[in-house]
């Protein structure tokens, strides 16, 4: 198998400067690390004598607005609502390409993932409505059901090669399938009232989508314009403005405008031109027109050979990454640590959750498993044992940046809001701690067959 190597441009002083940087985005870790970072900075800024300011710049007035036409609302909705829109959106295309070439692309390929996660979904929500059921913290019930796919596959990153790559597959798969239940949650459950008219003009930019898919058009921007109304109408139905990411990416094409047959002939014929260009003259392209039209015309032919998901989810993942996520666990895990901790955590809410991510989850997603496995229905991925799903249970505890997005939907009281973040905060930590011990202990135990990366 052929291995392309990355082309090395010429060293120069801004080079220098930002590889530590590159090098860092580059690591699959790295996500999960700035979450953690920002994470940790929310919740010591939000407990210091500076926790005032906290406080007042989430609830800041921002205004977007174009001609007589403005928005206004705090900072604090502008991540949750918007900038998480376009985390969904990414969510969004991460589906669609798992539905169409990944691991649910096929009945018996999707059936462990899908059953595994209907278990991790399921036995938290019971566990936390059987603590919840007739209080006031019975709407939260959703809070527990999500894994956190970037903290979770962030932690196994770490663990290195002693993690089979079956199992990275099969945890990247179970979490997909909980952030298409969360989405579902939210749009059936978290919706207290319909605008009709405003639903109607959401299904005409679906249409719209729809249509621009099927005419052919790739370029971003009709999509993105498209998205922008779909999300203000979405946000004016009463249904939760990020769906709208979810329901946008569904329809953007995931064709190839031209085959691999295609784009093998035309970039080589491209490169004999390019060759024959530079051979004649001195390699010059800013004089040479003849190189710029070859280096054009390749351009064009590997956009056309990438499809426009593809090429729209490599190029917002990064920015999903490295800021909106960021912002977002900035702008919600500051919690006050003040009062009766030991209080808090012993509500029934906060114990919910812990429950319903430490318990729930592993216990769920192997249960789950097993009646999978019986009952015929799926088989485990290769060099992966029954403690090795255990073990993945676990990680899929950590719920963080979907449960403290269920948790702003489920409850507006602010007693309510802490003791929920508590808990997950709590959880989270828990899931992920023992979910590596697990982990760590089965690797050590005996050697794993070798994996391919």
């Amino acid at each position: 198998m052929v291995n392309p190597q990355r082309i090395t441009p010429e060293r120069t002083p801004i080079l220098t400067l930002v590889r530590p940087f590159q090098e860092f985005a580059a690591r699959e870790t790295s996500g999960g690390i700035l979450l953690l970072a920002c994470t940790v900075l929310a919740l010591i800024w939000a407990n210091s004598p500076g926790a005032h300011y906290y406080t007042v710049l989430w609830h800041t007035p921002f205004t977007v607005g174009l001609g007589s036409f403005s928005l206004s609302h705090e900072l604090h909705f502008w991540v949750n609502d918007a900038l998480m829109a376009v985390f969904f959106f990414v969510v969004g295309l991460e589906i669609k390409r798992e539905l169409l070439a990944g691991e649910l692309a096929s009945a018996r390929q999707a059936a462990l993932p899908i059953l595994a996660a209907l278990g991790g979904i399921l036995v938290p929500a019971v566990l936390y409505t059987f603590l919840n059921a007739n209080g006031p913290g019975a709407r939260g019930w959703g809070v527990p059901m999500a894994t956190d796919i970037a903290f979770a596959i962030g932690v196994m990153a770490l663990l290195g090669d002693r993690i089979p790559l079956g199992l990275k597959v099969f945890l990247t798969a179970l979490a997909i399938v909980d952030d298409i239940a969360a989405v579902l949650v939210i749009a059936v459950f978290y919706t207290a009232h319909l605008a009709w008219g405003a639903l109607g003009v959401a299904a005409f930019c679906l249409l719209l989508a729809l249509a621009a898919n099927r005419l052919g058009v790739r370029h971003p921007l009709p999509y993105a314009l498209i998205g922008a109304v779909l999300w203000l109408t979405v946000l004016q139905s009463g249904i939760h403005a990020t769906i709208a990411g979810v329901l946008l990416a569904f329809l953007i094409p995931s064709r190839t405008a031209i085959n691999q047959r295609e784009f093998l002939r035309h970039g080589r014929a491209v490169l004999d031109h390019f060759e024959r260009a530079a051979a004649t003259e001195p390699f010059d392209i800013l004089s040479d027109i003849e190189q710029q039209t070859a280096v054009e015309a390749l351009e064009d032919a590997c956009e056309k050979v990438q499809p426009p998901l593809h090429r729209l989810e490599s190029a917002l993942h990064p920015w999903v990454t490295f800021l909106i996520m960021p912002l977002f666990a900035l702008a919600n895990a500051g919690v006050s640590l003040s009062g009766d901790l030991v209080k808090i955590v012993t509500q029934p809410i906060a114990l919910g959750v812990v429950l319903g991510l430490v318990l729930g989850k592993p216990i769920g997603v192997t249960l789950f498993s097993w009646l999978a496995v019986r009952l015929g229905l799926a088989s485990l991925p290769a060099n992966v044992s029954w403690k090795h799903i255990h073990g993945a249970g676990w990680l899929a505890g950590i719920g963080f940046t979907m449960s403290l997005f269920m948790t702003g939907l489920a409850f507006t009281d602010d007693a309510l809001l802490t003791a929920a973040k508590l808990g997950i905060l709590i959880a989270s930590l828990c899931a992920g701690i023992l979910g590596s011990v697990i982990l760590l202990r089965i690797s050590s135990s005996g050697p794993t067959s070798p994996q391919l990366d």
